[in-house]
């Protein structure tokens, strides 16, 4: 799918890695870009059209559908990270993270799979991560969330191909926004991973690895379990 003379919808798109692909559509040429949020006062790129959504509001999803039923492109975004830990941390927690990442995507791709279809196919862009694929106790809500959500992804392209629309999706590591601020590690810098992303998602590509991390756990997959969980055997 072409990003020049696209109409594009991100959610998430005030800040981090949304705000940047909100800039790099625009940069390429796209027609129109909606920038949503919770709160579209903080969205500050100029030429973004801002638009309210809580993705985990259905009213808000349904509004958001029918004030931008010109998109062909969509990104979903938006997301959250508790921290919850899977023996003490809140389950109210677990299920925040289900509701943005797993139950608020969905939400958002099924209102607006229909437009997609009006609009010629299009695409659909889900924003995932390496932890997709791999467990981290600390984080153990978001992977769970994330690995569903990885599935979830799998599953929308699959439905979507009879009305032409391209499903992608997006896993990369640490990256530096907001979310991970309080982690001391190597990150990458948002703009990068975006412009892999659109480039990836130009050429086709039904799966982008946009960081040397993606690409070593997605390769560790087709070897036994016990190489990508070293640690784990090691202390058993």
């Amino acid at each position: 799918m072409k990003i020049n003379g696209s109409v594009a919808l991100v959610t998430g798109g005030n800040r981090g890695i949304g705000e940047q692909f909100v800039k790099a559509l625009l940069d390429g040429g796209a027609a129109k870009v909606y920038a949503a949020a919770r709160d579209p006062r903080k969205v500050t790129v100029p030429g973004a059209v801002p638009l309210q959504l809580d993705i985990t509001d259905p009213a808000s999803v349904r509004a958001a559908v029918e004030q931008a039923g010109d998109v062909d492109l969509l990104i979903n975004n938006a997301g959250i990270s508790t921290g919850a830990t899977l023996l003490d941390g809140d389950l109210a927690d677990f299920r925040r993270e289900f509701d943005t990442h797993v139950f608020g995507t969905l939400a958002v791709s099924r209102a607006f799979a229909p437009v997609l279809a009006r609009n010629g196919g299009g695409g659909l862009l889900n924003v995932l991560s390496a932890l997709s694929w791999f467990a981290m106790p600390a984080s153990a809500a978001y992977c769970a969330a994330k690995a569903a959500e990885w599935s979830l992804t799998n599953s929308l392209r699959v439905e979507l191909a009879a009305q032409g629309t391209q499903v992608t999706g997006l896993h990369m590591g640490y990256v530096d926004t907001d979310l991970i601020a309080h982690l001391d590690a190597a990150k990458s810098d948002p703009a990068d991973i975006v412009r892999t992303a659109l480039a990836g998602f130009a050429a086709g590509e039904w799966e982008i690895t946009a960081d040397d991390t993606a690409k070593q756990v997605k390769s560790a997959l087709s070897a036994p379990l016990e190489t990508l969980y070293a640690d784990a055997k090691a202390s058993a």
